[in-house]
């Protein structure tokens, strides 16, 4: 019987010796559980931690990086961006600056409708310049400027030629514009204070940006030393080169302090010649060192002063390229001369490739492909337009011009753009 109930007591114990252990390993198991989640808990918190810091060190070094980029680098990230986005006929497009009648055939244009949109499509160009008879009034011109710009992907070069003064000036002499007016530049170089060139630039620039221009084929850098020139007359500042360089430097200060791009002109010097090259050859007889002791120093000026553009003229230079080729095609002018010895990195412009100096010697298609050879970057208002695109892209397509060298004037045109807020 003591046996019997020891036994009982043994099991008894035995039993709870097991919901003991029991319980005890239940309990383990359990910590062992939320330990387990604790850990884990704070392994993807510390992942978190650790992305975030990794995350916020990454944007800070970006924005260091960013902030130690010049605006220049920037800029040029952006255009290499957008060049690398274009199609060729893009680019090619890009060098072309053209009235609004070349682009759409119409008479004259006073408007910017489906026709414009349709043939900006077709003819992506970089630009198109207003004369006269596409000014009427204002709001007319404010509003075929803004109706263009929203047709064109790549935003437009708006051109004029507003020099001031009576001869060259398509909106003061316009009796609808209430601007304010300036005698010639003649008259401006003969007080001998540049303040005055400044103002008339800026003043000029200013209403300009107000109707939607964005470049101006102004001031006039020529030096006015034969008297029997005709084209040139009392738009110069004057013959002093000094003088002369002083002037037109502050007047392209005073556009580009408005925002408007200056092009100064006719490079290298159209104030000695007696011809007239819209109707043909127009001959300029110093040499070199002649040109560098006189017409140059104005051009000088003007490129030390920052001016976007030179516009270059259709003018034989024989005593330097011992040709009648026109300063236009000639390398030897644009890219020796020109770009190398004055130091000009800025946009190489045309004078209207419809003038008589070139359409009387070449086809449009022809001058155009030279015009880029020789180191143009924007060809202005071929004779013959579709003829002049379509000669480049053949060019283009036979390996006479590089696709490399479309590029190098495209980034010089986008570059200009995007620093006068022409593509935002």
């Amino acid at each position: 019987m003591k046996e019997k109930n020891h036994l009982k007591q043994v099991k008894k114990m035995s039993g709870k010796r097991k919901k003991a252990i029991m319980f005890l390993i239940l309990a383990l198991f359990l910590l062992l559980f939320l330990a387990l989640i604790i850990f884990f808990y704070q392994e993807q918190k510390q992942k978190e931690i650790s992305n975030s810091l990794v995350e916020e060190i990454q944007k800070e070094t970006s924005e260091i990086e960013h902030s130690e980029l010049s605006e220049a680098e920037k800029t040029e990230k952006k255009v290499l961006k957008l060049l690398n986005e274009m199609t060729l006929e893009e680019k090619i497009g890009q060098l072309f600056f053209i009235t609004p009648e070349k682009l759409t055939g119409i008479g004259v244009a006073i408007q910017a409708g489906d026709t414009t949109k349709q043939m900006l499509e077709q003819y992506p160009v970089g630009g198109l310049i207003y004369f006269s008879q596409n000014i009427e009034t204002p709001d007319q011109i404010t509003s075929m400027i803004e109706n263009s710009q929203s047709y064109s992907r790549i935003p437009l070069f708006i051109g004029i030629d507003e020099e001031g003064g009576t001869l060259v000036a398509r909106i003061a002499n316009n009796p609808n514009f209430n601007v304010e007016k300036f005698p010639n530049m003649k008259e401006i170089g003969a007080t001998g204070d540049p303040n005055q060139a400044f103002y008339i630039g800026s003043t000029i620039g200013s209403y300009l940006h107000s109707y939607g221009f964005n470049i101006d084929f102004a001031p006039d850098a020529d030096l006015l030393t034969n008297p029997n020139n005709s084209v040139i007359g009392e738009r110069s500042f004057g013959s002093d080169p000094t003088l002369v360089g002083t002037m037109t430097a502050q007047a392209v200060k005073g556009f580009q302090h408005e925002n408007v791009s200056a092009v100064i002109k006719h490079f290298p010097g159209h104030g000695d010649t007696k011809e007239d090259s819209h109707t043909g050859a127009a001959i300029v007889t110093k040499t070199l060192d002649e040109l560098r002791m006189t017409e140059f120093i104005p051009f000088q000026s003007g490129i030390e002063a920052g001016v976007d553009g030179v516009m270059v003229g259709h003018l034989q230079v024989p005593q330097v390229t011992r040709t009648d080729t026109p300063a236009t095609l000639s390398p030897i002018i644009i890219t020796d001369i020109l770009r190398n010895e004055l130091g000009f990195q800025g946009l190489v412009i045309t004078d209207s490739l419809s003038m008589g100096a070139i359409t009387q010697y070449y086809s449009s298609d022809e001058a155009a492909v030279l015009a880029l050879q020789a180191g143009t970057d924007i060809l202005l208002i071929p004779e013959d337009f579709p003829l002049a695109y379509q000669g480049v892209l053949n060019a283009v397509s036979s390996g006479t011009l590089s696709e490399e060298r479309i590029d190098e004037s495209v980034k010089r045109i986008l570059t200009v753009k995007y620093n006068r807020g022409i593509i935002e």
